[in-house]
């Protein structure tokens, strides 16, 4: 390998394997002498990467933490897997590195080559996750997105309103957020000269436009700030609940949403749930159902309510059954 700067990359990505490299193993890697390897490694360590050396029979060379993140390297199949692990922790819009997965994914998919983008769709397709208790974000869309708000560039996409209506929308896009596990577009929309917020569930082939543009003042703190104080579809207010749980806290912890609300977990055999929830009331009364076991609520009417409607539904069914045969 002759070519000094492919060398020197292909030295730095095998360098970031975690592991110690013989100065012989990589000349061999390399196609090259171990003096090579020594000049080359000098060469590293002069544009800033901390390469360590270790004296000795087991010793060798590797690439240890510094103070800036240094290019990262990556085969084909290590993209493809990175890129589509980050396509299902955004779709699943995980507390605390949701909007992280977005940024990470816009800025890799803008580099791949079609060829490992084509892979990284056809496996995300072909792959099933869990999706939470909210709607579902296209990844794709997300993406998307992303970039066009980083690069402060103009997007226009069709947008469906809660009654199904549908209308195009030319943005500039300001952020992305996720409230109330739902995915929000915080932009200008230009045609409508006022700022607004987008359930990005309900965009559609959304598509830069490579108009670029000079951002405008938020009137908000945040992204976020003026999801909620625009939003008027949450669906909910907020209501309380008290609930006993038949079943060992470690059973139930990561069941019941995101924020489940205070989990008294001190009793061996039981836990207690309480607090104040603000999403669907529906939506919670099916999860203790499908934990499959005892419960008892001790204070929240809307759960309640909720709970007896599926009773009722349960009942009818069953009732509806019998005596039937196939």
């Amino acid at each position: 390998m002759n070519d000094t700067p492919a060398r020197l990359l292909r030295l730095l990505s095998l360098l970031q394997t975690p592991r110690e490299w013989p100065g012989s193993e990589l000349a061999t890697r390399l196609g090259v002498t171990d003096r090579t390897v020594r000049r080359d490694i000098d060469r590293l360590r002069d544009l800033g990467y901390p390469v360590e050396a270790t004296l000795g029979v087991t010793g060798g060379y590797r690439l240890a933490a510094g103070a800036a993140l240094p290019p990262l390297l990556l085969d084909d199949e290590e993209a493809v897997a990175i890129a589509v692990g980050l396509r299902a922790a955004a779709g699943q819009a995980v507390a605390g590195i949701e909007e992280a997965s977005v940024r990470a994914l816009a800025k890799l998919e803008q580099v791949l080559p079609h060829k490992l983008r084509r892979r990284v769709r056809v496996i995300g397709a072909a792959t099933a996750t869990f999706g939470g208790d909210g709607p579902v974000a296209d990844p794709e869309v997300l993406a998307i997105l992303a970039a066009t708000a980083t690069n402060r560039e103009r997007v226009r996409f069709a947008y469906r309103d809660a009654a199904g209506n549908e209308t195009r929308r030319n943005v500039e896009p300001n952020g992305l957020a996720t409230v109330h596990r739902r995915w929000y577009l915080v932009g200008f929309d230009v045609d409508r000269d006022a700022w607004r917020s987008f359930r990005i569930d309900r965009i559609e082939k959304p598509q830069p436009t490579g108009a670029r543009f000079t951002p405008r003042e938020l009137p908000a703190a945040d992204a976020a700030a003026y999801v909620i104080g625009d939003r008027t579809d949450w669906g909910t207010t907020p209501y309380r609940m008290d609930i006993t749980i038949h079943a060992p806290g470690y059973r139930i912890a990561g069941r019941l949403g995101d924020t489940p609300g205070e989990l008294d977990t001190s009793r061996a055999d039981s836990c207690r749930l309480r607090g104040e929830r603000d999403d669907d009331p529906e939506w919670l009364a099916t999860r203790l159902i499908s934990l499959n076991v005892p419960f008892e609520v001790r204070d929240s009417p809307e759960l309640e309510e909720r709970l007896r409607a599926a009773a009722d539904r349960i009942a009818h069914a069953v009732s509806n059954s019998t005596g039937k045969s196939e």
